[in-house]
């Protein structure tokens, strides 16, 4: 959501910081439960000392109505007052919340003709400034009463239009300061990114004006604008429903992701619930339960969309079963894992995420006598429903599993005990499968693009382009109602390599002649050429730092689709627009503030050029171009018949709705002409009627459908010209959103827009207000398909609409990546390790999750068990290593390594060159001894030497005994290192018998001198051959192979680098 209300208190503040002194700075304390009134006295020293004002601060409409404003007491009068209301439960209409915030502000003395009202707000086209004379608590409707003055967008407010025309019946004292006031806080409304700002009542005593009471909302999505200027914004949850930490954590998630994550609690105790992908689909899933009896158990609503990693529909999945199972239910409860046909979704991937989730809640869930019930589709979404499937089985839960041959919200009448649940699921094509369903016995298709071309009956594309076509007073050429053709160029902006490869397949697989795409613009880069395929050909398509370089070099280019990011959209689709060539532009991202759309909205309609979107993933003219994303895999473009026009015509909000429309379109009709995605914030670039307007005038239209939603009016310009006889052709439509009556408090929806404001704008009155013009509205979106079926057969059997004559379309390769991701190819890896797996969601070490590694703390020493040893050490064993590691961090400058270190360092190398001269000395004579030591001791104890027969033996081949003498510790001056490490392993190892042999070998070699003692490199040697054979986690052979690779030298080699480094 974009524009979402703040406290008033938060309004007042920065009201406060930006009008300057065109009205009386606020004051206002705090008050919730937790209240200390020492210390809020003490910092509001005037609370003692004048009349005050009380209210509640949490969303409440109509406060002075409600009795919840108590103004004129003092401090005193206060807290008795706050005593029978802070935190006690209060109804307002059907939602019951509790009061637990309130402001305390000075009272101001005035008369009721000091008061008056001033609200602005913000719609497509222009800003409002709504302005009554009276204002206060009996303002009644204010829309009916008050004077209204539109800034036109780019346009700044005029003083004189503010006097004339909003402040005539105002006192002539009061004119100045009021005109003032308006004014600023206009150009504060629009500095801030306000999208709602009331007062009422606003007060003028003398020259001095004062906010009394204020309500406001903010665009959010223009924090990273604004974010200096707001400082801390709370968005609280409207009044009824409290802030819960698991929304609070879903929202963290959702700020972090690029993905979109949205979670409302609205029924804990309710028994159905809820994991569904895609904003639209979202709502439509609420909608059906709502309207087949299931609003009061109802538990939640919320969505994940935008290709979530698998961690994090893990950890959304996570949170919806940990309340979903904190209690029972009598009759069981119902989880509903749905969505519609995904664009661009790796289904498999994220049904992963969910499957952890269930596995972890197994228990819970059978205890809970849950059922669920799953319908999904898109990219790999075979493989999803397969692992669901047999998730079922291996849980022992009833899983209840279904794809796109199922209506999408079939699932929710059979969970409801509407529908019966069918036994045997319709057969699937596989993904792999990118022949048309049912075309085993037709001819097989060309493996040429030119060879499926020549047994393709040709299309006409908008026919002559110069003629125009007159339709109930529409003319439009066919350059106006085709936005796209089989010839349409476009560029890329961004590098957005798989979303244009999906087009030049779609391409390929229509017969284009040539692919849509013909250049891509990437300021991040130089001037290079990407490589793509086009069929089973490579092709190299450029890709431009500079626009203006992209745009010369491709003038036939009439087409951007921009995936630049909300922070970056505005810029790019501005300069766009300074080119005449583009006639339209498609904006994927999400977030783009409100004002700034309507900027380019603005700059859009005066250049003539088309916007789709923001917020969408765009729209598709089978058999000549598609957006981005749209229609998703191969198999679905195939499925849905989107390589070869149809008869039907779409326009949606909704983008993941959209590939859904395709789906029921091709199934109960012969298919799509062209569909397109507006996108779900609340100004869209084009509107519905923009579209419709070009259906009505394109002859190759025959039937027209839209899905429209809960707030906005826009489906009332549709009303309007059905009612003029301006549209004419057959209309299906229905409004998402019907569920918005059902809630007891302000429930937003996954679109921004998707909010209603009015009752002419809830989904309700739009379904009843369209079907009363001759539109053929459904009774729920469950039927739609059957509505969209009888329509399409009666402009059949009239004669309007000939069926297509289905061809099979060429056969596109699939891309290497993809197939692989799917499992169903494999290829030898050039490289592998045993140690370590990035490929998947999480980095593995040695099998074990990098998180795991962090929330069991297994240090570094546990790090080096798994990535040395390739499996978990015991703690005492990993301290042990984390023990040697500080040990041999660093002994001085005088020894060889850290004195050639130094050197190269002082004769400036760099780090790594300085650290390798040091390293390069490590041998029997300095740090090498580790493996030496513990292959001379090893040997002597496993032949059955005694230690002096040993020392003997060694004396004898005038051999060193590696890991004995020092040259300054002594017997008599012990090196604390190694007495540290001897008490550490004597009191943990399970047995120490080589340590034991060492240190008899030491009283020998001792009393001959007595720095001949076992100094830090042979006792760990030693030592760590004792860990390997006593741990219990290594056979005899293993711990032998470790001694025989000179394995041990690595504990010197890893702690004397730490050291070295220190030393440069």
């Amino acid at each position: 959501m974009s524009a979402k209300a703040i406290y008033e208190a938060k309004g007042k503040e920065l009201l406060n910081k930006f009008l300057g002194d065109v009205a009386m700075k606020n004051r206002a304390a705090f008050v919730d439960e937790q209240v200390n009134w020492n210390q809020l006295m003490q910092d509001n020293p005037w609370l003692t000392s004048e009349k005050l004002v009380v209210k509640p601060d949490q969303l409440i409409k109509r406060r002075g109505k409600l009795g919840l404003i108590k103004a004129g007491v003092d401090l005193a009068g206060a807290r008795e007052w706050l005593q029978t209301r802070l935190g006690k439960p209060f109804q307002i209409g059907a939602a019951q919340g509790k009061l637990k915030s309130f402001i305390i502000e000075p009272f101001v003395e005035h008369s009721q003709n000091e008061e008056f009202y001033v609200c602005i707000y913000s719609h497509r086209h222009a800003d409002s400034v709504l302005f009554h004379h009276e204002g206060g608590v009996d303002i009644g409707d204010v829309d009916a009463k008050a004077v209204k003055l539109d800034i036109p967008l780019g346009e700044k407010i005029s003083p004189s239009d503010v006097t004339s025309k909003l402040l005539a019946k105002v006192p002539d004292s009061a004119k100045k300061c009021l005109t003032d006031f308006i004014v600023q806080l206009y150009t504060v409304y629009q500095d801030l990114h306000f999208t709602y700002l009331e007062i009422n009542p606003l007060v003028v005593r003398g020259s001095q004006v004062y906010v009394l009471d204020l309500a406001a909302k903010l665009d959010q999505c223009a924090e990273f604008i604004c974010k200096a200027k707001w400082g801390d914004v709370e968005f609280p949850p409207p009044f009824g429903r409290d802030a819960l930490p698991e929304e609070a954590y879903i929202a963290e998630l959702d700020a972090k992701s690029g993905a979109s994550l949205k979670l409302t609690i609205l029924n804990r105790k309710g028994r159905i619930w809820t994991m569904v992908a895609g904003g639209g689909a979202s709502v439509i899933y609420a909608d059906t339960i709502c309207d087949l009896g299931g609003a009061g158990e109802l538990a939640n609503y919320g969505e994940y969309s935008g290709a979530p990693s698998e961690q994090q529909t893990y950890e959304y999945a996570k949170t919806v079963l940990s309340l979903m199972t904190e209690e029972k239910h009598p009759d069981g409860k119902i989880l509903i894992i749905g969505g519609g046909i995904a664009n661009f979704t790796n289904v498999a991937a994220t049904f992963k995420g969910i499957v952890r989730a269930l596995q972890e809640f197994q228990q819970k869930l059978v205890d809970g006598n849950v059922s669920i019930y799953v319908r999904r589709a898109g990219p790999n979404y075979q493989e999803g429903l397969r692992i669901m499937r047999e998730l079922g089985v291996n849980l022992g839960l009833p899983i209840h599993v279904f794809g796109p041959e199922t209506h999408m919200t079939a699932i929710v009448s059979m969970a409801l005990g509407k529908r019966d649940i069918p036994t045997t699921p319709k057969a699937m094509p596989t993904t792999a499968n990118f022949l048309l369903p049912g075309s085993a016995s037709q001819p097989s298709p060309s493996t040429s693009r030119r060879g499926s071309e020549d047994k393709l009956e040709h299309v006409p594309q908008g026919g002559d382009p110069q003629q125009s076509q007159i339709s109930n007073g529409l003319c439009m050429a066919p350059s106006q109602y085709d936005l796209f053709t089989n010839r349409t160029e476009c560029i890329i902006w961004g590098m957005q390599q798989r979303a244009v490869q999906g087009m030049l397949d779609f391409d390929y697989v229509c017969s284009r002649s040539k692919p849509s795409v013909v250049a891509m613009i990437y300021p991040f880069t130089g001037d290079h050429k990407q490589k793509f395929y086009w069929g089973h050909k490579e092709i190299l398509i450029p890709v431009y730092k500079n626009m203006a370089d992209c745009m010369k070099k491709h003038p036939s280019a009439d087409t951007l689709v921009s995936f630049a990011s909300l922070r970056s959209a505005y810029d790019s689709t501005l300069e766009t627009m300074n080119f005449p060539q583009i006639r339209t532009i498609a904006i994927i991202a999400e977030g783009i503030p409100e004002n700034l759309t309507r900027h380019l909205i603005k700059v859009a309609n005066e250049r003539g050029i088309v916007i789709i979107g923001p917020a969408t993933v765009g729209g598709v003219k089978p058999g000549c171009f598609k957006i981005g994303n749209t229609g998703g895999m191969l198999d679905n473009i195939l499925t849905s018949k989107l390589y070869r026009p149809g008869s039907v015509a779409y326009v949606s909000r909704s983008g993941g709705m959209s590939n859904e429309l395709n789906n029921i379109i091709s199934l109960n009709a012969d298919g799509v002409v062209e569909g397109i995605a507006i996108g779900g914030d609340r100004y869209p670039g084009s509107t519905f009627m923009d579209h419709i307007l070009r259906y009505q005038a394109n002859p190759d239209v025959k039937m027209i459908v839209l899905l429209g939603e809960v707030g906005g009016v826009e489906e009332y310009e549709l009303i309007e010209a059905i009612k003029k006889g301006t549209i004419n052709k057959p209309i299906v439509a229905w409004c998402i959103g019907t569920c918005a009556k059902m809630f007891t408090s302000e429930v937003q929806f996954g679109h921004a827009g998707a909010c209603a404001n009015a009752e002419s704008e809830t989904a309700n009155a739009k379904n009843e207000a369209l079907k009363a013009v001759g539109a053929t509205v459904p009774r729920s979106f469950d039927e739609l398909g059957t509505a969209i079926h009888t329509v399409y057969s009666t402009l059949v059997a009239n004669g309007t609409i000939i069926p297509k004559v289905e061809t099979a379309p060429p056969t596109v390769p699939m891309d290497f990546n993809w197939a692989r991701e799917l499992g169903l190819i494999r290829k030898p890896a050039s490289f592998m390790t045993s140690i370590c797996d990035e490929r998947g969601q999480e980095l593995l070490y040695a099998g074990i999750p990098i998180t795991d590694i962090f929330k069991e703390d297994m240090g570094i020493g546990g790090v080096l068990s798994l990535l040395w040893f390739q499996r978990r050490l015991p703690r005492y064993a990993t301290k042990f290593i984390e023990m040697c590691l500080m040990v041999t961090a660093d002994h001085g400058p005088a020894v060889s390594g850290a004195h050639n270190t130094i050197v190269c360092a002082r004769a400036g190398k760099d780090l790594i060159s300085s650290l390798t001269s040091g390293l390069l000395t490590i041998g029997d004579r300095f740090g090498g001894a580790l493996d030496a030591a513990a292959r001379q001791f090893s040997n002597a104890l496993d032949t059955g030497l005694i230690p002096m027969e040993f020392v003997n033996d060694m004396r004898k081949k005038g051999s060193l005994i590696m890991g004995i003498g020092h040259r300054v510790k002594s017997i008599n001056n012990p090196d604390m290192r190694v007495v540290i490490l001897k008490e550490y392993a004597q009191k943990h190892f399970p047995a120490t018998p080589l340590l034991d042999y060492a240190l008899e070998v030491e009283k020998i070699t001792t009393s001959k001198k007595p720095n001949l003692i076992l100094n830090v490199d042979g006792f760990i040697g030693v030592a760590f051959v004792d860990l390997l054979r006593n741990c219990g986690c290594f056979t005899r052979e293993e711990s032998q192979e470790y001694i025989d690779i000179g394995a041990l030298n690595a504990l010197f080699v890893l702690g004397r680098s730490m050291g070295f480094i220190g030393e440069t």
